[in-house]
């Protein structure tokens, strides 16, 4: 009889333990606080422990969160109608008191958030009731519903706090998410979740998370090989070359586009690229099917414009600008460019990104079938940006942006953006443009704003101010021990409540 009880004992242990999911985190956070995480790994895991009062659902649709419902009483007031059935993970019900207290707070004097700014276009936020929010904003702003993304803190913990930036609730939080922590963190070890059974959408079913620390990418990789890890990224030539069969019987593979593109981009205030006929002939000559082929094994795609693939910003009639040397060849001539004077210019890249080295290297190649000369300049990071990039002092550069789901042009496009520490470094300006910006940052209405940047997008494309270079893929391997995932524009995880463990 003993012996059957410990088998039975043994058995359960077994079915506990195999419902736990493993991946990995490169540090430790710094602070598990939403208002206050800027480092990857502190964001990793406060997502899971806190909500906004809004999220994106799978088809990048903002949905409620917190909040039930809202509606714009006016173009500038917006209200907010908050669950009724949500718990803290100390038992402590959720209300919107906790909403204006976290508002309070991230303005306040006693943090310092880059967060902040979001909020900027903000005038005042009121409690109407315990489950209803009142913000009125200085005026139509377009992020008025998507900054309420930001996860919302506990009042009743966070107001006995004299210092925010250095309290123990940095280590241990407390949210109303999906899972919780058991204890604080120590740096450099492994974290574990565990799931929060009064979560208001249900339980989760993976009863426990474990982020395991792992100091480089090769260990991690190794760590998933070994089916130490439920999931990983996977690099193009991981993928291609360092994987077998054993591994693909083990795990799933997903690939979408990743969240950046690389380009080419110009100084538009120095000649010849002051001409976009030359800027023209450049984006003839650039063959970035080759591009992809050589740096991601085929693991990307073409990218052509600045602005997220499927979403509203992204028009979908454009018709991209085809390789075309020949043309190339025949726009140069027609500017007076010969074999005898050719089209020279120098890129300069940074140094500790070798995909970006190899892709200038490529690309100096395939101008130089068209007959353009160009030099490549290599420099370490910080020397590149300040010594090259901010001061304007080059020819052309590739470098690389984020693409959002909710775009916004005006650092990096509007002519405003064209000053000293602006992103706008390659000067571009074109007043249609500007204008465009500037009306998309005051309409409230999704649809309509994805129509004007879908304007603002053809407008910079056919100005080529950039060559708008590569996609490279997002590869993730996920465990096939894991059932229920399902890909989506904004990643695999946006319904991992769901998930199970075979």
């Amino acid at each position: 009889m003993y012996k059957k009880l410990v088998l039975i004992a043994i058995f359960i242990v077994n079915i506990i333990n195999a419902n736990e999911f493993h991946r990995s985190i490169s540090s430790s956070p710094n602070r598990i606080n939403p208002l206050l995480a800027t480092d990857s790994a502190s964001s990793a895991i406060s997502d899971w422990i806190f909500n906004g009062l809004v999220k994106f659902d799978k088809n990048a649709k903002i949905v409620g969160d917190l909040a039930k419902s809202w509606h714009f009483e006016d173009n500038k007031t917006l209200i907010f109608n908050l669950r009724d059935n949500v718990k803290w993970h100390d038992g402590a019900k959720f209300s919107a008191k906790d909403v204006l207290f976290t508002y309070n707070l991230l303005n306040s004097k006693k943090i310092t958030t880059p967060y902040s700014s979001d909020f900027k276009e903000v005038k005042k936020v009121e409690v109407l009731d315990d489950y209803k929010i009142k913000v009125v904003y200085k005026k139509p702003y377009f992020k008025a519903l998507s900054i309420w993304m930001m996860g919302i803190l506990p009042k009743h913990l966070w107001e006995k706090e004299k210092n925010p930036m250095q309290s123990k609730l940095n280590k241990f939080a407390i949210g109303t998410g999906p899972y919780k922590m058991s204890k604080a963190f120590e740096v450099n070890k492994n974290i574990e979740l565990i799931a929060n059974k009064d979560y208001f959408e249900g339980r989760p079913n993976i009863n426990k998370q474990i982020f395991h620390y792992v100091g480089d990418s090769a260990t991690e990789f190794l760590m998933l090989k070994a089916k130490q890890l439920d999931i990983g990224g996977l690099s193009p030539l991981q993928l291609s070359r360092q994987i077998g069969d054993d591994f693909k019987r083990s795990f799933n593979i997903f690939e979408r586009p990743s969240n950046g593109y690389t380009y080419l981009g110009f100084n538009l205030r120095k000649a010849p690229f002051n001409n976009i006929k030359v800027r023209e002939a450049i984006a003839l000559a650039i063959d970035k099917q080759e591009l992809i082929d050589l740096l991601f094994f085929s693991h990307g795609q073409k990218c052509y414009g600045p602005f997220m693939p499927g979403t509203n910003a992204y028009p979908k009639d454009f018709k991209p600008l085809s390789y075309n040397p020949k043309r190339a060849k025949e726009i140069l001539k027609e500017l007076g460019f010969t074999k005898k004077h050719p089209l020279k210019f120098t890129i300069t890249t940074n140094s500790g990104n070798d995909i970006r080295i190899k892709a200038v290297e490529i690309i100096q190649q395939q101008l130089l079938k068209v007959g353009i000369k160009v030099k490549i300049r290599v420099m370490e990071w910080q020397a590149f940006l300040n010594t090259v990039v901010f001061p304007r002092n080059f020819d052309a550069v590739v470098l690389g942006w984020s693409l959002g789901l909710i775009p916004d042009a005006y650092s990096i496009w509007h002519s405003d953006g064209d000053k000293k520490g602006g992103f706008n470094f390659v000067g571009y300006h074109n007043k249609e443009v500007d204008r465009l910006i500037t009306k998309a940052k005051s309409e409230i209405d999704s649809k309509k704003f994805g129509e004007i940047y879908q304007k603002i997008f053809k407008l910079i494309v056919n100005d080529h101010p950039y060559i708008f270079l590569y996609i490279p893929n997002s590869i993730t391997a996920v465990s096939k021990r894991v059932i229920g995932v399902e890909p989506s524009i904004v990643g695999i995880e946006h319904n991992f409540i769901h998930w199970k463990i075979k």
